[in-house]
C-alpha cells in the first residue's frame, strides 16, 4: 500500500474521531444541563422528537440500503441482532426509564438501578461510535448524516443519565461523570471500528438495527408520553430533514 493510500483510508476515521469527540461533549453538556440545573430543560423535549424522526429516516433510508449492499442477505439477520441486542439489555439490565428528568425518585432509591442504566445507556453510545465510523468507511455523505442523527440526542441523552443517577441518591459530581462515562463510550465505539475497519460489512448493520431500536422503541414512545401534536410534528420535521439533506447535499 502506498503511502498516499495509507493516508487516504485513514481520513475517515480522523474524521469519525472528530466527530466522534463532538458527540461526547453533547453527552457531557447533557449531563451539565441537570447537574447545574441553570439551563432552560423542557427544550430537550424537542430534541428527542426531532431526534427520532431523523435517526429512523436515515437508519431505514440509508444504513439499512447500504448495509444489504455491503452484506447481502446476511446484513438483514445482523440488523435485526443489533436491535435485539439493545432489546435484551433494555429488559434485562436496565430498569424502565424514559429520556428526560427523573422525578420517580422511589423506582431508583437503590443506587445500582442507577449504575444498571447507565451500563445500558453505555451499550447504546458505544453502537452511536461504531455508526460514526462506519459511515465515514462507508462514504462521507453517509458519516455525516450519521453524526448528525447521533448528536441530536446525545444532549437528552448526557441529561438522562445524570438525572437518574441523582434520583438514585448519588452525587452531583458521580452524576456529571456518568455523562462523561457515556461520551467516552461513544469515542471508544468509533476507535473501536477504526481497528476492525475492515469489518464494516458487520459494523453497518449490527449499528443499524441498533438506530432502529433507539429512534423507534425509546425515542417514539417519548413522543407519545406528551400530549398535543407538536412534538409528533417534529418526529415528521426531522424525516423530511433526511429528505432535504438527500435533495440539496447527497450527489447521486
Amino acid at each position: 500500500m502506498t503511502r498516499y493510500s495509507v493516508l487516504e483510508s485513514m481520513h475517515p476515521i480522523a474524521t469519525s474521531v472528530l466527530l466522534g469527540l463532538t458527540a461526547a461533549a453533547a453527552n457531557v453538556f447533557g449531563g451539565a444541563i441537570i447537574v447545574q440545573r441553570n439551563w432552560e430543560r423542557r427544550y430537550l423535549r424537542y430534541f428527542v422528537a426531532l431526534g427520532a424522526g431523523f435517526m429512523l429516516a436515515t437508519a431505514l433510508m440509508e444504513m439499512v440500503p447500504e448495509s444489504l449492499e455491503l452484506k447481502g442477505k446476511n446484513a438483514a439477520f445482523l440488523i435485526l441482532l443489533g436491535y435485539l441486542l439493545i432489546h435484551f439489555f433494555e429488559h434485562t439490565v436496565t430498569p424502565h426509564f424514559h429520556f428526560g428528568e427523573e422525578t420517580h425518585k422511589d423506582e431508583f432509591m437503590h443506587s445500582h438501578k442507577g449504575y444498571s442504566v447507565l451500563i445500558g445507556l453505555i451499550i447504546h453510545t458505544f453502537f452511536d461510535g461504531i455508526a460514526i465510523a462506519s459511515g465515514f468507511l462507508v462514504s462521507n455523505w453517509l458519516g455525516w448524516l450519521i453524526f448528525f442523527a447521533v448528536f441530536l440526542h446525545k444532549i437528552p441523552e448526557g441529561f438522562t443519565v445524570s438525572s437518574v443517577m441523582l434520583a438514585s441518591g448519588r452525587s452531583r459530581a458521580t452524576a456529571w461523570g456518568a455523562s462523561v462515562v457515556l461520551g467516552g463510550a461513544t469515542l471508544a465505539g468509533v476507535l473501536t471500528m477504526a481497528l476492525f475497519r475492515h469489518h464494516v460489512g458487520a459494523g453497518l448493520p449490527l449499528s443499524a438495527g441498533v438506530t432502529i431500536y433507539v429512534a423507534a422503541s425509546d425515542l417514539i414512545p417519548e413522543v407519545n408520553r406528551e400530549p398535543g401534536a407538536r412534538m409528533a410534528l417534529l418526529v415528521f420535521v426531522g424525516v423530511g430533514l433526511v429528505f432535504l439533506l438527500d435533495h440539496f447535499f447527497h450527489l447521486h
